[in-house]
């Protein structure tokens, strides 16, 4: 299969999904959409989409206006037969384009944190595991999907829609030691200012090689059970 991900800042780029796609035989493409220099990808251009994370809003249109082209893609993309998954940022313009609220959280959620599978998941992944999050807002169930976990600070970890064809995850299970770097070297000093109960300091993030060792099994899971109903 041929794969293309929409990436929306230089910090968030695949990690290890594009370790596993080039370890299974896939190919893809990367669209840094965020230089403003290339329009997203066409549907006829892949077998499958996978929309990165990203430090901006949903409601960023007007300081980013290529989401407003990146909106138009996702829609296609759910009304067509592609499967397509959605990370973070990803994974909130997905759940607003099937009609569900995105908002603010109360409380971020950054660095290593336990979700826990709900009954209703209908995809491969442990009953709780550890996931790297670096999220400032949460999203509502969209109509028809399925839960697919939680965590203590945000009741929604993100869904399965369409029979598992589209997925959307809060938490980035594609966090290698590489990412992880990269994405808190990137973090503005409105970042390092944030504080609460589910806001660990970058020390205690950067001290996480048990869990992205564990993490990775997980990722692999969750990538086959995905993607193997679609591969001829």
């Amino acid at each position: 299969m041929h794969i293309y991900f929409l990436q929306h800042t230089p910090a968030q780029g695949p990690g290890r999904l594009a370790d596993w796609l080039a370890s299974m035989g896939h190919s893809f493409n990367m669209r840094p959409l965020y230089t403003g220099e290339l329009p997203p990808p066409q549907l006829h251009d892949f077998d499958a989409l996978i929309v990165l994370g990203g430090a901006m809003s949903i409601h960023d249109d007007a300081a980013h206006p290529w989401i407003r082209r990146e909106r138009k893609l996702i829609d296609r993309v759910l009304k067509s037969s592609r499967p397509v998954m959605g990370i973070g940022f990803g994974a909130q313009l997905i759940a607003d384009a099937l009609g569900a609220i995105v908002s603010r959280s109360p409380q971020p959620e950054l660095g290593w944190h336990r979700v826990t599978r709900s009954d209703r998941c209908d995809l491969d992944l442990p009953e709780s595991f550890d996931a790297f999050h670096w999220h400032q807002e949460i999203f509502g169930l969209p109509e028809d999907s399925t839960p697919i976990g939680a965590s203590e600070a945000s009741p929604v970890q993100g869904f399965s829609w369409d029979g598992a064809r589209v997925v959307a995850l809060q938490c980035h299970l594609e966090t290698t030691r590489g990412w992880l770097n990269d994405c808190l070297d990137g973090a503005d000093d409105s970042v390092h200012a944030l504080t609460g109960p589910w806001v660990q300091s970058f020390d205690e993030m950067r001290d996480g090689q048990r869990r992205l060792d564990r993490l990775a099994p997980t990722l692999d899971r969750l990538m086959t059970d995905w993607l193997q109903p679609f591969m001829y």
